[in-house]
This record gives C-alpha cells, sequence and structure tokens, in this order.
C-alpha cells in the first residue's frame, strides 16, 4: 500500500484484514515447524506432528464445514478481509494440500527417520522380516479378524454409513463367492476398539521398540476376509465430516436432553474431506468420493497412515525419557504447601497462579477445604472444561452431598466436551448441587469460583478468577493465570455475574470486573483510545496485549487509530491474527508476534500505560466477536503492584524478548521465525520453567 494522509485512509480496507482461515492455516504451519526444528526431542517433534493433524482435523470439521454451508445455502457473507465463500474454498483447499502434503514429507524424511535412529522403529509391510509377519499373522487371527466385518458392495449391500474419521478400507476382489456372485468390491471398517499402534514383542522383532500399525497388520492378512476369492486391491480412506452441532435453543424445553440427542449426529454429518493411500487408483478414489458427494479437491491422497494424530500413541508407549522434554515439578507459591490454609492465605494477601509452571493443586485445595469447611456456606463455580475425573467437581459432589448451597453454571455446549459436560451436569444435579446452563444464546465461558464463608466479623467471598479452564490436566500443558482473592469488590461482581447466570434482572453495574457482553468490549475501545489520545497529547503511551486470537474489527481499527497516533504497540497473538501490521500510515508502529513452543500459550493478559497508572488485566476473552458479543466472559485487574509487575514481566516482556519460539508476523500474512537469524536464542517458555525451579 502507498503511502497516504492517515485522514485519507480508510480503516475498513479489506486489504487491512488478514482472512480467519487462512491466518489459522498459518498457525498451522507454525506447529508443523517444530517438528522439523532438530532442538525439539526426538518424540516431542512426533507429538507436535500428531498436534498439527489433529488441529487440522478440527479445523475441516468446523470451519471448512462452516464455508461450506455458507456456499450451499447462497450466503455471499464477507468478513472485513473481503473474501467470498467460493474464492475462500478454493483457497483453503490449495494451502491445505501444501500443508498435507508437508506433514506427510516430514513424516518420512524427518520423524521417522530420527525415531529410527533413537532405536524406534514404525515398521512396513514391506519391512516386516518372516519371524515379525507370523506375529502379525498370529495377532491378526487373535486378535483383530473375530471383529471385522467387511461389507459387499452390490444393490443388497449399499455403501455403508462411514463413522467420522475413521479408519477404513476399500477392497477390489475377483472371484466368485460362496452363492456364486461375482465379486468387484466391498468396504472394511476398523473397529475403533482396536489399537491404530501395536507393540511387537522384542523376542519377535529383537528390537524393545519395533511397531506396526493397525493398517499395516489388515492390509498384510485382507486375503483372509475374502476366502478363496483374489484381492486385487486393499486402500485406506478415512472421511472427515461436518461436526458442529446445532441446537434451537429457543425452542429446546430442556438443553441438556436437546444436546445429547444431537450428539451421535456428530459421527455422521456431510462429508467435507476424503482422505486416501497414494497408491489407490483413480478410478477407486472418484468412486469413493461420488460416495460422499465430495469434489477432486475435496480428497487428499497421503503417503502414510490416513490419521496422523493416531501415531501419538508411540509417544505414550515408548519408554524412553531422554527423547522428551525433561520433566518438571509445578512450584507451589510460598505458604501454600499441602498441609496450608488456603482460606487464611488468601485473607492475608491475593495470590497469582501462573501455570503451567506453579501448581493448579491450590485450586483444588480451595476447592476441597470449601467442601469440607462448615463454615463455608455456599460454592458457586462456572464448568466449561473440567475433565471427566475433575477433583473440583468431586469435592462440589461432597459439599452438595453435605447441604451446602451448591450453584454449578455447566457449559453443556463447550465443543467436544460435550458428552462429559453433560455427565458431570447429572452427576452434580444427583448430588444436591442446583446447575444452570447459562444464558440461551450465549455460552458461559467465564473463569470463576466463587465462595461464601461465615468468619467472626461476618460473610465474607473468596474468588478464583482464571484465564483458562478448571482442568487440571491442561493446567499442566497451558500457559494460565489464576487469581484468588476476597477483595470485597471483586467478589461482590463476582456474586452479581452469577446472578445474572442463574436468574433474571437487568445488568448490574460491576465496580472492578468489566464482562462480556455488556462492558468488555466497550472497556477495550476505551482503553485504546485513551492510549491514541495520550499520544496525540504528546505524552507516553504504550500498549502491550497478549491472546489466542485478535479477529474483532473495531478493536483492529481502534489499534490502528492508536498506531497512526503514534502509539508503539506490542501484540502476542499465539494463532488467528486478522491485523496487518506494518502498513505505513496504518500500522508502523504495530508489532504481531506469535509463540509456538512446549506449552500451549493460552494467557490473555492486556496491558495499557494509561497516563502512568499503568493497567494490567487478565481475562478469559480473546478479542474476537464471538467473545464480546455471544459469550459471557470476565476480565479482571491486577491490582496489587508485586503482582501487577511479575504478570507484566513473566507474561509480556518475556515474550517480547523470546528470540527462539517466536515468529514475527510481517504485512504479507508471513511469519519468520526469529531462531533463524538469532546468535543466542532466547526462550520465554525456557526462562520461566529455569525462574520457578529455582
Amino acid at each position: 500500500m502507498e503511502t497516504t494522509p492517515a485522514a485519507r485512509i480508510d480503516l475498513r480496507d479489506p486489504s487491512l484484514y488478514f482472512n480467519r482461515e487462512l491466518s489459522l492455516i498459518k498457525f498451522h504451519e507454525r506447529v508443523l515447524a517444530q517438528a522439523k526444528d532438530p532442538a525439539v526431542p526426538t518424540l516431542e517433534r512426533l507429538r507436535f506432528l500428531t498436534i498439527c493433524s489433529a488441529i487440522l482435523d478440527e479445523f475441516f470439521e468446523i470451519r471448512v464445514s462452516g464455508v461450506k454451508e455458507k456456499i450451499a445455502h447462497d450466503v455471499e457473507d464477507v468478513g472485513p478481509d473481503g473474501i467470498a465463500p467460493r474464492e475462500l474454498l478454493a483457497r483453503i483447499s490449495e494451502h491445505c494440500h501444501a500443508l498435507v502434503s508437508e506433514q506427510y514429507r516430514v513424516l518420512n524424511e524427518v520423524v521417522l527417520p530420527a525415531l529410527q535412529q533413537a532405536g524406534i522403529r514404525l515398521l512396513r509391510r514391506g519391512e516386516l522380516s518372516p519371524a515379525v509377519r507370523a506375529w502379525v499373522t498370529e495377532y491378526f487371527a487373535r486378535e483383530v479378524l473375530p471383529v471385522l466385518t467387511p461389507i459387499r458392495l452390490d444393490p443388497a449391500h449399499p455403501f455403508p454409513r462411514v463413522v467420522n474419521k475413521a479408519l477404513n478400507f476399500v477392497v477390489s476382489v475377483k472371484g466368485r463367492d460362496a452363492f456364486g456372485r461375482p465379486a468387484q468390491a466391498a468396504v472394511l471398517q476398523a473397529p475403533r476398539v482396536l489399537p491404530r499402534v501395536i507393540a511387537v514383542p522384542e523376542e519377535v522383532s529383537g528390537s524393545r521398540y519395533d511397531f506396526v500399525l493397525l493398517s499395516s497388520v489388515i492390509h498384510d492378512n485382507i486375503g483372509t476376509l475374502f476366502p478363496g476369492m483374489e484381492v486385487t486391491g486393499c486402500y485406506q480412506f478415512r472421511v472427515t465430516r461436518n461436526s458442529d452441532l446445532w441446537v434451537d435453543e429457543e425452542e429446546a424445553d430442556d438443553l441438556l436432553f436437546a444436546l445429547k440427542g444431537q450428539l451421535p449426529r456428530r459421527n455422521y454429518g456431510d462429508a467435507v474431506r476424503l482422505e486416501v493411500a497414494d497408491n489407490c487408483p483413480r478410478e477407486m478414489w472418484e468412486f469413493l468420493m461420488e460416495q460422499f458427494e465430495l469434489q477432486e479437491e475435496d480428497v487428499y491422497q497421503v503417503n502414510g497412515p490416513v490419521n496422523l494424530h493416531r501415531l501419538e500413541a508411540l509417544y505414550g508407549v515408548a519408554d524412553r525419557p531422554d527423547l522428551k522434554y525433561p520433566p518438571f515439578v509445578p512450584r507451589r507459591p510460598q505458604g501454600l504447601g499441602p498441609d496450608a490454609d488456603v482460606f487464611a492465605v488468601i485473607r492475608e494477601r491475593d495470590v497469582l497462579l501462573h501455570h503451567p509452571y506453579e501448581s493448579f493443586a491450590p485450586v483444588v485445595e480451595l476447592a476441597r477445604q470449601a467442601a469440607a469447611d462448615p463454615q463455608v456456606l455456599a460454592i458457586k463455580m462456572t464448568v466449561y472444561r473440567t475433565g471427566r475425573d475433575s477433583p473440583i467437581v468431586a469435592a462440589l459432589e461432597q459439599a452438595a452431598a453435605d447441604g451446602k448451597e451448591v450453584t454449578a453454571v455447566i457449559e453443556l455446549r463447550a465443543r467436544f466436551d460435550e458428552e462429559r459436560n453433560i455427565d458431570l451436569a447429572t452427576r452434580l444435579q444427583e448430588a444436591g448441587a442446583k446447575v444452570a446452563y447459562g444464558i440461551v444464546g450465549y455460552k458461559a465461558h467465564a473463569k470463576m469460583l466463587l465462595i461464601v464463608r461465615r468468619e467472626r466479623d461476618g460473610l465474607r467471598r473468596y474468588v478464583h478468577l482464571g484465564t483458562g479452564n478448571y482442568h487440571a490436566g491442561t493446567a499442566r500443558a497451558y500457559t494460565d493465570l489464576g487469581l484468588m482473592t476476597c477483595d470485597p469488590a471483586i467478589g461482590e461482581d463476582v456474586h452479581r455475574i452469577f446472578q445474572q447466570l442463574t436468574g433474571l434482572g437487568k445488568v448490574s453495574r460491576l465496580d472492578k470486573l468489566f464482562q462480556a457482553p455488556f462492558t468488555l468490549h466497550r472497556r477495550i475501545l476505551d482503553l485504546i483510545e485513551a492510549e491514541a489520545e495520550e499520544a496525540r497529547a504528546g505524552r507516553p503511551a504504550r500498549i502491550v496485549a497478549k491472546m489466542n486470537t485478535l479477529l474483532e474489527a473495531k478493536v483492529i481499527r481502534a489499534l490502528y487509530r492508536a498506531s497512526q497516533a503514534g502509539v508503539p504497540i506490542d501484540l502476542i497473538v499465539r494463532g488467528v491474527c486478522a491485523l496487518r501490521p506494518g502498513v505505513p500510515g496504518v500500522s508502523e508502529n504495530i508489532r504481531v508476534r506469535s509463540i509456538v513452543g512446549r506449552f500451549l500459550e493460552h494467557h490473555r493478559v492486556f496491558h495499557f500505560h494509561a497516563g502512568g497508572r499503568q493497567v494490567t488485566l487478565a481475562s478469559s476473552a480473546d478479542w474476537m466477536p464471538r467473545n464480546f458479543f455471544r459469550r459471557v466472559e470476565t476480565c479482571f485487574p491486577i491490582e496489587d503492584e508485586e503482582l501487577r509487575r511479575r504478570v507484566v514481566r513473566e507474561c509480556l516482556e518475556l515474550y517480547l524478548e523470546d528470540t527462539a519460539q517466536a515468529w514475527v508476523l510481517r504485512e504479507d500474512g508471513s511469519y519468520e521465525r526469529l531462531a533463524e537469524r538469532a546468535d543466542e536464542p532466547c526462550s520465554a517458555q525456557e526462562t520461566l520453567l529455569s525462574m520457578y525451579a529455582r
């Protein structure tokens, strides 16, 4: 873009915005780059490859299916980037075919050779020794054959319903069967109860870490399923389906039962992608393509297993800690050991937890002590994702069973966790808890735990607010912040939000928290505009913000205006970023970087100079339309000066200093990895691990 006076630049110009789906593919490429990085331990490189495959699956299940639905219904809906659905689908196909091709190149040329060099082999059918082949044949007969059901394709046996993302084979055969019928083709579905990665006994292969894939075991013995026939071809395939659930919340009498009824349909939604083995003849994959009503651009031929994510099993079964990241034990904050009185600590001071470097155990202990404490009268909590065996949910069950007032706001529509959350809701209701599902039309995404306790000076509210979920497992893999406080104003704010979620009434004014969908968007715009005003007046100004996704157009335009006013802006955006940095006259004062490393960057932290007041906020919300307008979210201030400085240093400054895992977004939409030109790469995550280890 040519330099133009700021006043004459149209900030709604589509060229100033990157497309959401195409930006997300760029994130997938950054994840895949971890699998190529020789500095990453070998089994971790395999894990990054499988993660890339898994998130690409979800991309097709949700994002691509959404674009296809717009095309099917002639909805010419375009975002700020101005790309129409048909053009977008074509560009997605082009980029995804290149990405998938690179995934399998990395598998075959980088990851598998590195594993083999380390003594871990994934044996292909052509590599089986006579002893291993005999064992595979015996394993097939004992463990696999009894649960297989080949389906002949003819007028009496139409093409079977194929489950979303399941492993299947299409088999071509010659000859006549027992009834004298000529045979041509059959479909074989591999049951999901069968393991996809199978360890070969050391006494058979002579190696401790030799494995075969279920697909190889079946393929090597496919003739057994068609006695007296000649198998002329056997090709694995997998179909990905639209997995977004739709429930008419206005019409549903009970959201739980309505959603439960929709869950089985997820496995049989409209097909959006077909993956086939690269040796599958064209006439065969065209036949499959027609069965699933797909186009040629929806077909992906792959040189390897059709589901790379299944290779993740190797990471678990290969007992090779030397090929993984060094283990670490999250540190407990001072004064919050296993026997600490969590309530006493919070009364003394606010507690900030930085996961995964600090343990999630104090949050669990807070819930457990609340459940067991006779002075606790009520517990209220939002549940988005917690895990099937969550100790916090167990504490809520105990508290409810003991007669405490327990309220759980469970978001049943947490994508791909719907079934688990339905189970949790049922358990809590059976224990005597009050269970609500939030607000019709708005996902309850806020992370809040409120405890009401009777003390000598009256009732006191204890609060935990977080940027991530109440899930002990993800707290070891995601970077997140949690604040535990008994600040009366914050306690009152959280109480009012719970009243909104479970009862009726107008929007209550909050003292310290900002809440979506009511005040958060406006407040973020005001804070950005205030920085712009400071810069126009010649005073210091600064914005640093960290989040997962940046999409909301009004916020992006506000950032552009602040940049035009001269505000230095640093954005740390892990995934999708629609803002185009470095555009003369628009965003030359904005820098965007993405951090991809051992842990999934998940905390949302927003910092504003604010005329020297230094406002630092943490939030459950990204800067996206859905978070601002279609979800219940919280954004809370870090007011204690020592804690605020910690957040700025640990969540923002270290990430701006990172040259090992940082990718810088360029004006053309490409990302440059700083490690490729850094003399001594510095990693924010490794620095934090070292800090907390000490």
